[in-house]
């Protein structure tokens, strides 16, 4: 029998092969895709539920449209206001010119000033969206600076 306490003799090396990779199966969404509860109440639902937080962004989007609209109008009745004084001036030429006041100034003006109007209540409806919605749920709308 072989003395227990006796060194081992060095065997030799067996070929070994090399054991495949270890695979790991994911079970989880990616970190990036993970979605992530919002750090505070959506105002949407602030909104729908009729709180006063929800009222007061309503009230902030009437506000600012009103704005836009009480300023396409005001800017509108300064340019209708003054034709009369316009053509009182000008008695003289008073065909033509009133014509062509009337004709190729003011509808232009007009159709500048509703544009301007149309696009500020489309940028304040947006933003309104923006802080209404979801982050994770936005569809990459993009606005135009401005």
């Amino acid at each position: 029998m072989a003395d227990p306490q006796q060194p081992h003799a060095p065997q030799p090396h067996a070929q070994r092969s090399p054991s495949p990779p270890r695979r790991e199966v994911v079970t989880g969404v990616p970190r990036g895709t993970r979605r992530r509860p919002p750090a505070h109440t959506p105002a949407r639902s602030e909104i729908s539920e009729q709180t006063t937080l929800g009222a007061t962004y309503v009230r902030a989007l009437m506000r600012s449209q009103l704005r836009a609209g009480l300023g396409a109008l005001s800017v509108l009745a300064l340019l209708v206001g003054t034709l009369p004084v316009l053509v009182a001036l000008s008695r003289s030429a008073s065909g033509p010119l009133v014509w062509v006041t009337l004709g190729l100034v003011a509808y232009p003006v007009m159709w500048l000033i509703a544009r301007w109007y149309v696009t500020r209540a489309e940028r304040n409806e947006a933003d309104f969206t923006g802080l209404v919605m979801d982050p994770a749920e936005a569809p990459g709308t993009h606005r135009v600076p401005g």
